[in-house]
Order: C-alpha cells, then structure tokens, then sequence
C-alpha cells in the first residue's frame, strides 16, 4: 500500500481490539465503524502537560485544544509505532512513550462525521525543542493539570470531545504512577 494511502487507511477493531479489517478514514468516520486509534500524553519535568490546537481545516475538531498528538495506526503498524511516528509528524520531536491504557468512546460530530475509536493511550515526558507541523497544529503549550481542569470545567467547548474522556483518566494514571514511585 502506498504511503499517502495509509494516511487514508484505518484498522477496523471489535471492542477487544482484535482487527477485522480495514476501511477509508472518512468512510469509516461516516458509518462510525469502530477502528483502532492513539491518542499521546506529553509532560514536562515540572508534570505540566503538552496540549496542542489542531489546525483549523482539520476534517473534523478544527482549532480546538487536545492532547500532544492523536491518530489511527497504519495497517501493520503497532499502535505505539504509530504513536512515536505521528508525534514526529505532528509535533516535531521523539520521546519514549509507555503505554497507559485504552478505552472504547463514541463522538459525533456537526459535520456528520462519528470518532468510534479504540483509543491506546501513550504517555511520555519531554523537554526539547518543539516544532508542530502548521498543516496539523495552529498552537501549543504547557498547562498544569489544575490549569485545564479548570478551563475544561469553563471552557469546555474548546476542548475535543476525546480529551474531556481521556483527560481525567490521564490524571488519575498519573497520580498512580506517583503514588509507586513514592
């Protein structure tokens, strides 16, 4: 299959992820199919964590506020493969990610598109030199987990219908993973 193809591929999942096949993204979004997707958590040292804007002419989500990165895997690619290739692709920058967990979620859109994704959710820290991709991402930022819950809470129309799922499960992962570090 051609690069520029795979871009357009997602893989189709049941709800325990076993692959069924494969299907065009946009069809997939609007039969609202279940597919395999990703979605990456970046911290910095200080635990402030990377949002992004999604560019503006997004297919769907334009301009609203997310996680570092999110995507589907390309056939054949793990979805942690994925993970590392697209926070390049998006972000401009490679970092370790360690899987954090997964969840099933549906979310229609105005355009008449539906996410219905099997997210694997990856989280990683960095510190460098970031270089977003302008097709992908409008703006970015470091904001502390208190800091957009609390924007969540009053802004939450600025946010994608995914982070407002993922975030406060990324929260209590991370509150966890201190609690065994501790």
């Amino acid at each position: 299959m051609v690069k520029e193809n795979l871009y357009n591929t997602v893989v189709l999942v049941d709800e325990d992820d076993n692959e069924t096949g494969t299907m065009d993204k946009m069809e997939a979004h609007r039969k609202a199919v279940l597919h395999r997707a990703f979605s990456v958590f970046i911290f910095n040292s200080a635990g402030d964590m990377l949002l992004q804007q999604r560019a503006i002419n997004k297919y769907h989500s334009g301009g609203l506020w997310t996680n570092a990165c999110c995507s589907h895997p390309f056939p054949g690619e793990t979805a942690e493969q994925g993970a590392i290739r697209r926070l390049d692709e998006e972000m401009g920058f490679s970092v370790p990610i360690q899987k954090a967990f997964s969840f099933v979620y549906t979310a229609p859109f105005d355009n008449g598109l539906t996410e219905h994704e099997f997210d694997h959710v990856f989280i990683g820290e960095y510190e460098g030199k970031i270089i977003p991709n302008p097709a992908e991402v409008q703006d970015f930022c470091y904001r502390s987990l208190e800091e957009i819950e609390a924007s969540l809470q009053s802004h939450p129309s600025r946010f994608t219908a995914w982070f407002h799922l993922a975030f406060p499960r990324v929260k209590e992962w991370k509150k966890q993973a201190a609690l065994c570090i501790g």
